[in-house]
């Protein structure tokens, strides 16, 4: 068995295969392999990879099932201890694979981490996606340390510890194989974004831990898919931000939160209208409606594991925080606000 699998799903993204894929061999260990698991992409791929990267193992997967239904797919193909999951528009760095891997063995609880993100066109600063740590706020509302929605902080080492959090970015995300597969890998329903947060939601339900690494360090484009003003993207955002919540907040405590989402949702649509984004008014509308219609189903798939308190939720409001209080940085976040 493989002690490290490198996987980075790719569709469509023969560019970045080109300019990244060389820093990702010339920094893989011994000891771990890489695979292209490719979507059904259409852009000649498999054919830069056979020319130009022969040693390279390809998955092909006969359509887009999406980042979820992709690597799903992917991962059933590969016996490894360790998954690392990988963007096709990452650069890595030295050492990038070694201290997440040492940690996560020594630490048995730990079932995923993910390294420290820094945005490739800025450097300096910290990459949206993923930054030093997801967290979620009592409503569902996903930040990180390092990015609050659109303010991106510069990193001047203000997050070089090693800290629990509540979810790992998919961009790169260092998982156990044995708990990926125990918790029932990514919920295929989800197609793309915020798999990741509902798959490490789940592993804390199993009373494991999410860690960011610090010493680990990898540079990331961001939007290479989907386009960040993509209404598409709009709406699987909105959605599967509820459906997480369906699946894994307990019934009573869901019912709450999904009427206060209503009104933020609300709010969230009438900001696009007054932008003149009609597009994305309408995305998060269908996405709210879209929920209401499977919310059942999804209740019913997240009742095989325990409800409990997670760890690492943010115990107020991300949305009044940083609209109404303005604040922009995590550090003005106050910690005893956050579960422990």
């Amino acid at each position: 068995m493989i002690r490290a699998a490198i996987v980075i799903l790719n569709w469509n993204g023969r560019s970045f295969l080109e300019r990244f894929l060389p820093s990702v061999i010339s920094n893989c260990p011994d000891w771990a392999e890489i695979f292209i698991a490719d979507n059904g992409s259409f852009d000649g791929a498999e054919q830069l990879l056979k020319l130009h990267f022969p040693a390279i193992r390809y998955i092909q997967l006969e359509k887009n099932f999406g980042y979820a239904g992709g690597y799903n797919r992917a991962l059933d193909k590969i016996e490894a201890s360790y998954y690392i999951l990988l963007n096709s528009d990452i650069e890595v760095t030295p050492y990038w694979v070694e201290p997440v891997i040492n940690y996560m063995e020594i630490h048995d609880d730990v079932a995923a981490c993910q390294p420290k993100i820094r945005w490739f066109t800025h450097p300096e600063k910290f990459e949206y996606a993923g930054a030093a740590g997801g967290y979620i706020d009592q409503f569902g509302y996903p930040f990180c340390r390092g990015r609050i929605f659109e303010h991106i902080e510069t990193d001047r080492g203000q997050y070089d510890d090693f800290v629990d959090v509540f979810w790992a970015t998919g961009a790169c995300m260092f998982v156990k194989a044995k708990d990926f597969k125990e918790a029932g890998g990514f919920d295929d329903d989800f197609f793309a974004h915020m798999e990741e947060i509902d798959l490490c939601w789940r592993l804390k339900r199993m009373g494991k831990r999410v860690v960011y690494c610090p010493e680990s360090i990898i540079y990331h484009v961001g939007g290479g898919t989907l386009p960040k003003k993509n209404p598409r993207k709009t709406f699987l955002n909105f959605r599967n931000n509820l459906l997480l919540l369906a699946k894994n907040l307990p019934a009573r405590q869901f019912y709450l939160v999904l009427a206060v989402r209503a009104i933020l949702d609300t709010l969230a649509a009438m900001k696009f209208f007054a932008e003149g984004k009609r597009a994305d008014t309408l995305a998060v509308m269908k996405a709210f409606f879209s929920v209401l219609k499977i919310w059942r189903k999804k209740r019913k798939a997240g009742k095989a594991l325990p409800f409990i308190n997670a760890t690492k939720v943010y115990r107020g409001s991300i949305v009044a925080d940083y609209y109404i209080l303005k604040k922009k940085r995590f550090s003005e976040l106050k910690a005893k606000r956050f579960r422990t």
